[in-house]
């Protein structure tokens, strides 16, 4: 065993894990955290207090550019665990399973199951109703817990603890759930106030609320974990900090409201289309506290954002207590960590509170990755990733075969070399029903956001074209796609937009920067 922890290291170091046998293949840790924005420690925001995931981005690699392919759970979440794009798995919305039309379709969970893993699954992987028993060795558990611990709040208590809302113009409002594969049913309820108090301040322990109790089953799936033969695949889902943002005190006390800076741009993008951000999403103001429609007050804006930050730490202080769980049972060194956030949420950015939109705030989302043996640690890389290359990248470093169709790319090579050129573009959509239905597809290069919105049943009707320019408008607060000096400009990026993904991946062997 102890030439065994020696050898995986440098298998994977050298790039030979492929071909290693199944029983010397690494282990995965692959944490999901809930509406987690890139404003961490290890992102350069040294006043979030994330002292654990930042002290796991040291021991791996920090993707600054990481996109999610559409920016709300069920969606972002199939394209992970699929390795598919939502216009092909046909998930675009909170209650439609990717099996309704990819029923064949190999999970992630399910491929490394073929290649000898055991693979077990805790918390929010999937979205609620809508778990996929084919991907797990044995059933997927998640804990149950109070939604709310103060007294007044007790009517609240066995409320929904997590469900998305729909924002008011989306087109699959109020749908029903079909039979998903855990037989459940759900509507995604969209009145405003219909739900708890938006935040609660509890002095409670930490395993209270359900990240806490996802935290003790973990930590107890990894000691049972530990004692069998061949690797594993551990799949660990904390729900903070999505709404309604509750965390125990202290995780409060870690920040000063009156020390809290409030959003630098609380407006709508100039020139941009009225449906492309909508100010009066639904998921926050579904919550008591929050004014139905309008502005957030100030002093109000701020307790909001103490709320999310202390949701923050909180999810931090759970992903320490797994972290520290891998190390003292000597796994460490054999177990590959990914972390990622399904994808990013506005906190006042463009007059909005939530995801729903193809900005920057809500497709760039937290990803890191640590590979045992892996030579750069500590780095950060600005390439152009996409979380639907998650599955093909785990496959990768493992050793795992990938299965036919997937539609991202291993980005492997980038943990080799962080600064090594890549795509050339992420790809994001969101759905909006305005017009018959539109869909906005959105691309992101190294310089410029283009958004180009669409009829949904026929892609040649351009209703409306948004450009952005990173360079001088990083909060893409100035939509330039109109302007007549930038038409050779949105010409050329409507083209590349055109070529889609297939036309953007990097070079089969790109030279190093």
């Amino acid at each position: 065993m102890k030439l065994l922890l020696r050898l995986v290291p440098c298998l994977l170091a050298c790039g030979l894990a492929r071909a290693a046998d199944p029983a010397q293949r690494p282990n995965v840790l692959f944490i999901a955290v809930d509406d987690l924005r890139p404003e961490l420690g290890c992102y350069g925001k040294n006043y979030i207090k994330s002292p654990n995931i930042d002290a796991l981005a040291k021991s791996g690699i920090v993707f600054n550019r990481a996109y999610v392919q559409q920016a709300v759970c069920s969606p972002s979440r199939t394209v992970v665990m699929t390795g598919t794009r939502p216009d092909t798995s046909k998930v675009w919305d909170l209650v439609t399973s990717f099996r309704v039309a990819l029923p064949e379709v190999i999970t992630l969970g399910e491929q490394f199951q073929r290649s000898g893993y055991f693979v077990q699954g805790v918390g929010k992987i999937y979205h609620p109703g809508l778990n996929d028993p084919r991907t797990w060795s044995v059933p997927w558990e998640d804990p149950k817990a109070p939604v709310y611990a103060l007294p007044e709040n007790a009517a609240y208590r066995d409320a929904p603890a997590d469900d998305d809302i729909y924002p008011a113009d989306t087109p699959a409002k109020g749908k029903k759930n079909k039979k998903g594969p855990d037989g459940k049913k759900e509507k995604v309820p969209t009145v405003a106030n219909s739900r708890g108090p938006v935040f609660e301040n509890a002095d409670v322990p930490d395993n209270y609320y359900e990240d806490g109790k996802i935290t003790d089953l973990a930590i107890a799936d990894l000691r049972a974990i530990s004692k069998r033969s061949g690797p594993f695949f551990l799949a660990v889902g904390f729900r903070k900090p999505h709404l309604p943002w509750v965390a125990p005190k202290k995780y409060w006390d870690l920040y000063n409201p009156a020390e809290i800076d409030l959003a630098p741009n609380p407006f709508l993008p100039e020139g941009a289309p009225s449906y492309a951000v909508n100010p009066n999403d639904g998921e926050m103001r579904a919550y008591k506290g929050v004014p139905a429609t309008g502005p957030i007050p100030a002093e109000l804006a701020r307790q909001l954002k103490q709320a999310y930050f202390a949701g923050v730490s909180y999810a931090d202080a759970q992903i320490g207590r797994v972290l520290a769980e891998l190390d003292r049972l000597g796994l460490s060194k054999t177990t590959i960590v990914v972390l990622w956030g399904d994808h990013g949420w506005k906190l006042g950015e463009h007059a909005a509170w939530g995801k729903h939109t193809n900005t920057e705030n809500d497709t760039n989302a937290p990803l890191i990755l640590s590979v045992p043996g892996m030579k750069n640690t500590g780095a950060h890389s600005d390439a152009l990733v996409e979380f639907v290359d998650i599955y093909p990248t785990l496959c990768d470093l493992a050793g795992v075969p990938q299965p036919d169709g997937l539609e991202g790319v291993s980005f492997k090579p980038l943990v080799e070399n962080p600064a090594r050129p890549w795509k050339q573009a992420a790809f994001s959509q969101y759905p909006r029903g305005q017009k018959g239905g539109l869909m906005g597809y959105s691309m992101r290069t190294d310089r410029y956001r283009f958004t180009v919105w669409v009829g949904r049943a026929d892609h040649s009707q351009i209703d409306a074209v948004e450009l952005y320019d990173h360079q001088t408008d990083p909060q893409e607060n100035v939509n330039i796609a109109a302007k007549p000096e930038n038409s050779a400009l949105v010409e050329r990026l409507t083209a590349q937009w055109r070529a889609g993904w297939k036309g953007a991946l990097p070079a089969a062997n790109p030279s190093h920067s």
